[in-house]
């Protein structure tokens, strides 16, 4: 007998806001850690195993083919900091980094971290953001064995090899030394929200109950966090929300001192600040530059009345990023969709642009921590070449693959896949960009399986990119394609801002826009066409079915934040606060409406919908579980198909999915092989 899909009981919660009311029957789940709850999710877990039994060979088969790929033994590209050489090691078999550095001129390791070690006894663990003091004798880490992003800082001795009682709870897991190898700053978490609000100076030798409280970030819709300029000679404080920034300072040298406001905030006024000699340099939106521009200030003078133009503004070009050496500037930014590397000699004697000859590739700058130095690295990949890192020097213009990411099968070939850029026309006209990657031998006239992946939100760029998984994919037939879809910035900050708040419908009109595109190209048929995203690329999935179900055979949604409504109206929601500038404030009747409009959970209506497999993690702070678990329940109840709806929540993870290289490599196995049973590809 099949085992039946769980029928989540009815309570309802009425949800009254601006005059309407909205009937929630399954607002129970919201209540965490109760036993019906847990038995729910374990119900579908239940489900979806029974389910997808038969392709549990088929999930083990392609997740060692995956693996098989890999280089289990592979190591970092070393990078220069303070005298060390930095690097990280997987070792065959292990699920978890080693950590190691050796001095310069020497080739003795020494071993930082274990990871595998550290991690023994949990089912999720995470280290990150490694901190070397400035005198190279001590190492703030930090760690989150829950999957919910809150970080305890720990810090060893590196001569010893001890790691200090004192430990600092509830944080975001970075911090920043100053100068006299005692000092330690760090930013502290909202114990309901989680939202970043608040900095600490910590001292060594004291306890950690002795914490200073520096600052306090009181409006609820900023984040803060601190960091320290590449010339080591100044500590930070920013204050961030969507569309405003702040920034403070001190001299890392002397870390009791005052923070000094650079420039107070502004409404939608961002900027950032970096550090070169006497003055910093600062992008901004200031004065209308949508694009963004760099500008220049004495460090005396920080104000906004004393900045002027470095790098102008420039409509059709996207300022990302720059990195500062002694004798260049690098500029990272983004023309007609694609990745630039500019170089400009601080003496204006030189000015160019990095040559790069395709339309599917990402480009961007790496880990450049010498500012003495002529020689700049930069990662290259291509949605059909796999990723390299590259020393470039900016003098001679020469350049030096470090390492090319080893492909483990020696079947594999670059030539034989093709990516392209194609353009869709999209409701009002406009052309939406796609980048797509196939096996040139398996590409049909009449049309393949497609995966069609889009995020389009927070003004977050989805470049094409290669990956070794997907290979499993292109080498039985698929093609895959990455939708650029407004409320990301592939085209510039514009496509953004077309993509947020009241104009939130063009990301799902765009991406099913593409679908058409790629249908009428035939590159496939709704029969064979698949859709991918997560978290708030799981809202577009849950839009599009809505919008139009009948243009998908399946879809893959990952910790879909779908419940728009109610988790923007209940502020005690981590980054609930922070996101109005996103996606609006419901709290006011035009963003409450506008919101309904779109929101998938109050969306849901009785029609036929594609075959789903929903997954989440139950300890993610950013999509709560509750949301996915909401909208199956919904979905089941009202769907008029018999197709499938599965399911799935992993009970020991976060927002990310698992811990550890091997346990990832297993999710990505279970996305594909339910893609490829409902192509009736079983092998």
């Amino acid at each position: 007998m099949a085992y039946q899909a769980p029928i989540a009981k009815k309570i309802p919660h009425v949800h009254d806001m601006h005059g309407h009311q909205r009937i929630d029957k399954y607002h129970w789940m919201t209540n965490r850690d109760t036993p019906e709850v847990i038995d729910y999710l374990k119900e579908e877990n239940k489900y979806y195993e029974a389910s997808t039994k038969h392709t549990d060979n088929f999930k083990k088969d392609l997740f060692e083919e995956i693996k098989s790929r890999i280089k289990e033994d592979d190591e970092s590209v070393p990078y220069l900091l303070n005298g060390y050489w930095y690097m990280s090691k997987m070792e065959t078999g292990e699920s978890y980094p080693y950590y190691y550095r050796r001095k310069e001129g020497s080739d003795k390791k020494e071993l930082l971290f274990n990871v595998n070690l550290m991690a023994v006894g949990y089912d999720f663990y995470s280290l990150t953001s490694m901190n070397i003091s400035p005198d190279n004798k001590l190492v703030a880490y930090g760690v989150d064995t829950k999957g919910r992003r809150e970080y305890t800082i720990f810090i060893k001795n590196l001569e010893t090899g001890e790691t200090f009682e004192n430990h600092l709870e509830l944080t975001t897991g970075g911090s920043v030394w100053a100068n006299d190898n005692k000092t330690l700053f760090f930013t502290r978490k909202d114990q309901q929200t989680l939202r970043a609000d608040k900095i600490f100076k910590y001292e060594l030798g004291k306890p950690a109950a002795s914490n200073q409280l520096i600052f306090e970030e009181k409006d609820e819709i900023f984040n803060c966090f601190v960091y320290k300029t590449m010339s080591e000679r100044f500590i930070m404080i920013k204050s961030s929300a969507t569309l405003c920034d702040e920034v403070r300072f001190i001299d890392a040298n002397l870390p009791d001192s005052s923070f000094k406001m650079v420039q107070e905030r502004q409404p939608e006024m961002e900027y950032s600040v970096s550090h070169f000699k006497d003055s910093f340099y600062i992008m901004t939106n200031k004065d209308d530059a949508t694009n963004f521009k760099i500008m220049r200030t004495a460090i005396e003078t920080p104000e906004m009345e004393n900045w002027v133009d470095f790098i102008t503004h420039d409509p059709k070009v996207l300022l990302e990023d720059f990195d500062l050496f002694e004798n260049y500037f690098v500029i990272s930014d983004r023309f007609n969709g694609l990745n630039r590397i500019r170089i400009k000699a601080w003496d204006g004697t030189v000015d160019y642009f990095l040559p790069f000859d395709n339309e599917t590739y990402t480009a961007f700058t790496s880990v450049n921590f010498q500012f003495k130095t002529n020689k700049l690295r930069y990662n290259y990949n291509s949605m059909t070449m796999p990723p390299s890192v590259i020393e470039y020097d900016m003098e001679t213009r020469e350049e030096v693959v470090l390492k090319t990411q080893s492909i483990e099968d020696p079947k594999f070939d670059s030539k034989n896949y093709i990516s392209e850029r194609v353009w869709a026309t999209a409701s009002d006209g406009l052309k939406v960009p796609i980048s797509l990657v196939y096996r040139k031998d398996k590409k049909k006239a009449g049309g393949n399986p497609l995966l069609q992946y889009g995020y389009g939100s927070y003004g977050c760029t989805i470049d094409p990119y290669f990956s070794i998984s997907r290979l499993s994919l292109l080498d039985r037939g698929f093609v895959f394609a990455i939708a650029h879809v407004r409320g990301g910035e592939y085209l510039g900050r514009e496509w953004y801002e077309d993509g947020k708040m009241f104009a939130k419908r063009n990301t799902f009109t765009d991406f099913i826009a593409c679908s058409e595109f790629l249908i009428q190209e035939k590159y496939t048929t709704s029969d064979h066409l698949y859709a991918s995203g997560g978290s708030a690329g799981g809202l577009l999935m849950g839009a599009i079915i809505n919008m139009a179900p009948q243009m998908y055979h399946g879809i893959l949604s990952a910790v879909p934040f779908v419940d728009v409504v109610s988790t923007m109206l209940d502020d005690s929601i981590p980054l609930t606060t922070g996101e109005y500038d996103e996606w609006g404030n419901p709290n006011n009747k035009d963003s409450y409406e506008y919101m309904l409009s779109y929101s998938p959970y109050d969306q849901v209506i009785a029609q036929r919908y594609p075959h789903m497999l929903v997954t989440t993690g139950y300890h993610d702070s950013q999509v709560q579980y509750w949301e996915p678990a909401k909208w199956v329940a919904k979905l089941r109840e009202l769907k008029t198909d018999d197709n499938l709806l599965l399911f799935k929540t992993d009970l020991s993870s976060g927002h990310s999915g698992a811990s550890g290289r091997y346990e990832a490599l297993k999710e990505v196995a279970i996305d594909f092989a339910f893609l490829l049973d409902l192509e009736k590809i079983n092998s």
